[in-house]
């Protein structure tokens, strides 16, 4: 019984890197810039187009 607190105490204790993790918060950091220069420019188009 007590091996199952040790295993669950050694997954809380320290978090799982792997290789993928500084690609994958580069891509989610570039995906979030993309979308909110995307949201930018169709705001600045519209509000042009509005504006004549």
């Amino acid at each position: 019984m007590e091996t199952v607190f040790d295993d669950l105490a050694s997954a809380i204790r320290e978090p799982r890197r792997d290789a993928w993790s500084p690609f994958r918060a580069f891509a989610l950091d570039f995906a979030g810039k993309l979308i909110m220069g995307l949201a930018i420019g169709l705001g600045v188009g519209l509000g042009m187009a509005i504006a004549g």
